[in-house]
């Protein structure tokens, strides 16, 4: 009967890009990585040669650890910033504060201190308000700013946007973390490189994401500075993060980085959802609460549409109580996927 019912369903959903499968590339890396032994804990050829893959990305030396999930990059990395005296600052709607079950706190034993943002933005003036608590045995020590670029409401941080915060965050000894979840839907939109977004726009570390962009699992903690790497390895181990049989999250990389399939993959998410956006926009009743900016698309639509849509195609209610949908679309979405739902969307939205 359960059999019955997935095969009834839709192959393609607008509910998450974790509901993506992976690419066709990643399973055929995953599938030659899996031939013979190799050294584990880091010490195979794969791994090394994705090292090296991500100095050529980011286009200078960085120093690269591979991790089973997004949860576990951003709560390690976390734990390598913060002390359990300190707190990090983040969105309200951060990933971090709303998504991860204290696992952020649990691991690094640092408060998170989420500021009220309706775009899923900050801005230095936002965060002001914390900085006389430096120095103060009472408070918690704001000790990281925390971005989460693209961010969960589908907005994309510009260059200036995130240089002007990270220049603050730096004025203050804050240290930068990025979820960079789906920063790869980030520098599409933005046209602009991986560097351009991250160490030289002053982010400290990176969490890079895979499992949202064509990977089965894994990603990525990636350091721009030596001296708050130094300790990884063992924060890692730590956390519950370190694959004995690392290949596996290495390979899927070095197909991922291979052609700038990472890139690829993204334009095409961020291009579905602008489709979906141009197609919502004028129906009766519907408007877009966000930009479509990434591949994630914020709708609020007449409450009646809602079930017989999510029979087109399912997605998830954001905030059922004003009405709002999240729509997302992913590497593997196409143009069928989205006309299929506009069309369903001009015949019940009326």
């Amino acid at each position: 009967m359960q059999h019955g019912v997935l095969e009834a369903q839709p192959t393609h959903f607008f509910i998450s890009d974790n509901a993506s499968p992976a690419h066709p590339r990643v399973m055929e890396a995953l599938a030659a990585a899996n031939l013979g032994h190799a050294p584990s804990y880091g010490a195979d050829p794969y791994t090394q040669a994705a090292e090296a893959a991500f100095d050529r990305l980011f286009g200078r030396k960085v120093r690269t650890f591979f991790v089973f999930n997004g949860t576990g990059a951003n709560s390690a990395a976390l734990s390598a910033l913060a002390r359990p005296y300190q707190s990090i600052l983040c969105a309200d709607t951060a990933h971090i504060h709303c998504d991860e079950c204290g696992a952020p706190e649990r691991m690094s034993g640092a408060k998170l201190q989420p500021i009220p943002s309706t775009d899923g933005k900050l801005r230095p003036g936002q965060l002001s308000p914390y900085m006389p608590y430096l120095g103060v045995m009472h408070h918690a020590q704001p000790a990281v700013l925390s971005i989460t670029q693209a961010t969960e409401l589908g907005t994309v941080y510009t260059q200036e946007e995130l240089c002007a915060l990270t220049r603050f965050a730096h004025a203050h000894t804050l240290k930068v973390h990025m979820d960079g979840a789906r920063i790869a839907n980030a520098v599409a939109s933005l046209g602009c490189t991986l560097a351009e977004l991250t160490w030289q726009a002053g982010v400290d570390v990176l969490c890079f994401g895979g499992t949202k962009n064509g990977l089965l699992f894994g990603e990525v903690v990636v350091f721009f500075d030596d001296a708050l790497a130094e300790a990884f390895a063992y924060i890692r181990k730590n956390c519950g993060q370190l694959a004995s049989k690392m290949r596996y999250i290495a390979a899927q990389y070095l197909a991922l980085l291979q052609d700038d399939l990472w890139l690829q993959n993204a334009v095409r998410a961020n291009a579905m959802c602008k489709r979906l956006a141009d197609g919502l926009v004028g129906l009766p009743g519907v408007c877009l609460t966000q930009p479509a900016q990434a591949n994630e698309l914020f709708v609020r639509m007449p409450r009646q549409a809602v079930e017989p849509l999510q029979r087109v195609r399912p997605f998830i209610m954001w905030d059922a109580e004003q009405g709002v949908a999240r729509l997302v679309t992913s590497w593997d979405t196409d143009e069928a996927d989205v006309d299929a739902f506009l069309d369903a969307c001009r015949k019940v939205i009326v």
